[in-house]
């Protein structure tokens, strides 16, 4: 059987703004022979429309926004199905304001029943301020995900986990565990996919989050060493992928 390339973004396709050449060779050759892939991320900033246009900036061709699945998605559709209440708060960019309306929340800074915890790059102390002070008047935390770091050219800057946890050692509060490496987003994943886990082949960059999803919830897996880790990581970190790439062009 034929399995779906199911991909992850930074530090897979590219490092921040800049392009990983082998990744474009590796979509190009998708594209050419018809193969059906999706794009699995936890980077909760863009809306699928933003996701596309980022990539065709960097030189990518051939992508469509409903190849996306992001971990605003996940998260949005996690507290729909597990929790009651419609008002939500939220620390983040249009990706996430996009999937909480998409599920019928309303985004208001009155009777707040949620504060979404996405990636935002233009976040300040106030507005974190105000955040917490919605979570202090119970409301509930949801996290989209739960990265320490995400990969860019020159190095690694603060990823949302870090943000999340801010939040949980001040509020006491725990937020559920969407995002990679955790079930709840690969579940919803394949749900918008029409995928079994059988299906699909999992490829990333980051042990911690793309490869060990994989290991947690039975799926093959690719590791490729151009982000966040590198071979030596395996075994550090005793996460062990399927199959391990220094270029995805050697999947061709």
């Amino acid at each position: 059987m034929k399995k779906t390339y199911v991909i992850d973004l930074d530090g897979t396709m590219y490092r921040g703004n800049q392009i990983i050449q082998s990744a474009k060779k590796f979509i190009d050759a998708l594209n050419e022979r018809n193969e059906k892939f999706y794009f699995l991320t936890n980077n909760a900033k863009r809306t699928k429309k933003q996701n596309v246009e980022h990539m065709e900036r960097m030189g990518f061709q051939g992508i469509k926004e409903e190849q996306f699945f992001t971990s605003s998605m996940a998260a949005a559709i996690y507290a729909k199905e597990h929790y009651t209440g419609k008002n939500a708060y939220y620390i983040g960019q249009d990706g996430l304001k996009e999937a909480l309306m998409e599920q019928g929340f309303v985004i208001t800074e009155h009777d707040v029943d949620f504060v979404f915890v996405g990636l935002d790059t233009t976040g300040t102390y106030e507005k974190y301020s105000k955040a917490l002070s919605f979570l202090l008047d119970h409301a509930i935390l949801i996290g989209t995900n739960d990265d320490r770091l995400l990969a860019q050219p020159d190095g690694f800057s603060i990823g949302n986990g870090s943000i999340v946890a801010m939040y949980e050692y001040a509020t006491k509060q725990v937020s559920p565990k969407i995002g990679k490496p955790h079930s709840p987003i690969l579940e919803s994943a394949l749900k918008y996919m029409k995928k079994e886990k059988n299906e699909v082949i999992l490829v990333g960059d980051n042990l911690e989050t793309d490869i060990l999803l994989g290991v947690n919830c039975g799926v093959e897996t690719v590791f490729v060493t151009t982000g966040v880790h590198t071979r030596n990581d395996v075994e550090r970190l005793q996460i062990h992928p399927d199959c391990i790439v220094d270029s995805l062009e050697e999947l061709l």
